[in-house]
């Protein structure tokens, strides 16, 4: 797998998971940028919930601005792979990337995807989600007593789920990194960066 100039993660792998309609500059974005850095990364579409736009049989899972997933203006097998949920197994990456959008609402009902999120968190790995997707780390039972940000709509959410919300573009606890909106994805991606790299 080809990946970027940088050397700061290499050898470290990222699996970012998505389903139907995620922001898809939180997958974009942090696939580029930890990619340029040496990370190799996994990405894991899960065909869950309902696709609201028309429904073509076959169809990938797409990015609520047309993003599919395979990237195809990117080299998979280059510059990415992709893999099933059934195939992942938590010692395989070294942290876990959950983007946001209505992707959360499917996978945080999807019990393969919050065992891996909870066996990942358990064996200390890095768990980050931005915007709505702390969603999936509320059903995962992962936030009580835990400093977080997301996006606004989430906030009471997290609150009621007994989590320390700031409003600040990112925070890391421990080993959850919560991003608040695409416009912070610089400052999430660089605590993902520290992370792995420390």
């Amino acid at each position: 797998m080809r990946t970027g100039p940088g050397t700061r993660l290499k050898g470290k792998r990222v699996a970012v998971i998505v389903s139907y309609e995620f922001e898809d500059v939180e997958l974009l974005y942090p696939f580029l940028r930890l990619s340029e850095e040496g990370a190799e990364v996994t990405i894991i579409p899960v065909k869950v919930g309902l696709h609201p736009r028309p429904a073509i049989p076959g169809k990938p899972v797409t990015g609520r601005y047309g993003t599919p997933v395979p990237l195809e203006v990117f080299g998979l097998g280059e510059r990415y792979a992709i893999e099933e949920i059934e195939n992942v197994k938590p010692e395989d990456f070294d942290a876990l990337i959950i983007p946001g959008g209505f992707s959360p609402d499917h996978l945080r009902i999807d019990e393969r995807v919050l065992k891996l999120v909870k066996a990942m968190h358990e064996a200390g790995k890095i768990i980050a989600a931005i915007c709505h997707g702390p969603q999936v780390l509320i059903s995962a039972g992962l936030v009580k007593g835990k400093r977080v940000t997301a996006y606004r709509a989430v906030r009471d959410d997290l609150i009621n789920a007994g989590a320390l919300f700031e409003d600040v573009p990112a925070v890391r606890d421990g080993n959850l990194i919560t991003g608040r909106v695409p416009d912070d994805l610089p400052e999430f991606c660089q605590l993902i960066i520290e992370a792995l790299s420390g």
